[in-house]
């Protein structure tokens, strides 16, 4: 991993939901010049994570200072880092609503992106991007 950034983010940019969403954040971290790189796990910089390509797929993971995160944790990392966000990272990281964001991204959301995620795999015709 690129030790002169603090943080990277692992998404999967083939996804719709997750490269509207994180694109928002590459341009805004861009903008504003925040030291936070942003990887799609559809390039060579996955092996740089030790996760497979089905693992990173299945939800959003943020290595920050050495720690590997994923999920509601990871988005709460990846938040804090943004001025513009770091109101979002204080509200869901308050106890409570921690646990339900986390109940709904592990149970309900990552479970329906990656559903959604393998039936794109299957659609797409043969040698397209993974």
């Amino acid at each position: 991993m690129d030790t002169d950034t603090r943080t990277s983010v692992l998404y999967n940019a083939t996804c719709p939901v997750c490269s509207f969403e994180i694109g928002h954040y590459a341009r805004y971290a861009d903008r504003q010049g925040l030291p936070i790189r942003f990887d799609d796990l559809n390039s060579k910089a996955r092996q740089d994570w030790g996760l497979d390509a089905d693992t990173a797929a299945r939800r959003l993971y943020v290595l920050h200072d050495g720690q590997l995160r994923s999920g509601i944790p990871a988005f709460l990392v990846l938040w804090a880092q943004m001025p513009r966000y770091q109101w979002l990272a204080r509200i869901v990281g308050l106890p409570g609503i921690r646990q339900i964001a986390g109940a709904t991204y592990d149970h309900v959301l990552a479970p329906l992106i990656y559903r959604w995620h393998l039936h794109r795999l299957r659609k797409r015709p043969a040698g397209g991007r993974p």
